[in-house]
């Protein structure tokens, strides 16, 4: 099986932390040359020496703030000019959770722009390359929401369904180029934005948090919860050769949580 990505530049968004910071360090460990790419410039900088310490191999820095799609544009269009990326991840961290019910019209035009509109101009601006070259990863990293909604999570729900169509539709595309288009659908992770999920429903329904916290390891056939790297490692294998032939999926990675087939 052939999962090796010598030669290959992998872009990895939100990768300062959690999952894309776990991913960065997974395509690495297997050749990749990586391009971290997120707003806060002294973290990546502090992973990008992580990375060269152990996987040297001239890894580099996009800093962009996903808040801001003209930013984002500006920034990859800039870096594209003279670099070449083979392996796009796209990955930002997920809107705020509350019932669809009190959401504003703000907070899904936010959550849009963050996530299906910054997705679609990293994605445009890549593919060229892919095309010439003949081959092509893109990664979405989503939700097990896509698959059944999310109780609480009203505004997110919405938004990772309308970016799982967009990214089947793009893989549908793409396909004949050699360029593949896949999900990777997290469950309940260990990373902030888990914490931040617990900690919310508990204030909310005046719950202790290791109750909140039990609650959900209920519903895990597996009785625990992911680790980022257990999640880094579908996006690595997703973006190796031996991927080719996937494209137009997604894959839950959630202990069995996901209650669909």
């Amino acid at each position: 099986m052939n999962i090796d990505l010598t030669g290959k530049t992998a872009l990895i968004c939100g990768s300062t932390q959690g999952i894309g910071w776990s991913a960065a360090q997974e395509l690495a460990k297997l050749g990749a040359r990586c391009v971290l790419m997120a707003r806060n410039h002294e973290k990546l900088k502090a992973n990008i020496d992580t990375l060269n310490a152990s996987y040297p191999n001239k890894h580099d820095v996009i800093i962009a703030d996903f808040s801001d799609p003209e930013n984002v544009r500006t920034a990859i269009n800039d870096y594209v000019k003279i670099n070449a990326i083979d392996i796009l991840v796209n990955n930002s961290g997920g809107p705020a959770s509350g019932k669809i019910t009190e959401a504003t019209t703000q907070a899904f035009l936010d959550a849009f722009n963050q996530h299906l509109i910054c997705n679609h101009i990293i994605t445009l601006a890549v593919i060229e390359h892919m095309k010439k070259s003949g081959y092509g990863r893109i990664i979405n990293v989503i939700s097990t929401s896509v698959k059944i909604p999310l109780s609480g999570l009203g505004v997110s729900n919405t938004t990772r369904g309308a970016v799982a169509s967009w990214a089947k539709t793009m893989a549908n595309e793409l396909a004949v180029y050699g360029i593949t288009v896949n999900n990777v659908l997290p469950g309940a992770t260990k990373t902030v934005r888990l914490s931040s999920i617990i900690e919310n429903k508990a204030k909310k329904t005046a719950t202790e948090i290791d109750a909140v916290e039990q609650a959900m390891l209920n519903e895990i056939p597996m009785k625990r919860f992911g680790k980022p790297e257990e999640i880094a490692d579908m996006i690595a294998f997703l973006a190796t050769p031996a991927a080719a032939y996937v494209t137009g999926q997604s894959i839950c990675v959630d202990g069995g949580r996901t209650g669909s087939i």
